[in-house]
């Protein structure tokens, strides 16, 4: 099996969700995550391009929708070739569908982060 999920954010609009929700931080991102992203020199486009990671990749395992899983079920660990680790109901789709492993890449410009991820095995 081979599935591939991507996603295209704007950065402004990652920024704009950390400065006005308080809990958005901790309800979508790992501590290892949080540490990670508030230590680079422009925060937003870390978190951006782990937002527009996890969703890639649970579009890849077949959730679209982000209210089917919970954030941090999708951790994005590693430097600098991203790795993902998943948890809960993502880690358990990923065996159902045959997923053994997810390759993820990202990437942001000034304005946009964009994410391609990959799930396969099985076959």
């Amino acid at each position: 099996m081979i599935s591939v999920g991507t996603d295209l954010i704007e950065i402004e609009r990652i920024r704009r969700s950390l400065a006005r929700y308080e809990r958005f931080r901790e309800r979508c991102f790992t501590e290892a995550e949080r540490a990670y992203c508030d230590s680079r020199r422009n925060p937003a486009e870390s978190y951006a391009g782990r937002f527009a990671g996890k969703e890639a990749v649970g579009k890849a395992l077949g959730f679209g929708v982000a209210r089917a899983f919970a954030w941090q079920e999708i951790e994005i660990v590693g430097r600098p070739k991203p790795a993902v680790r998943l948890s809960g109901r993502l880690a358990e789709r990923a065996a159902a569908v045959g997923a053994a492993s997810v390759d993820l890449s990202m990437t942001h410009s000034r304005e946009l982060a964009q994410a391609v991820a990959i799930a396969s095995g099985g076959d």
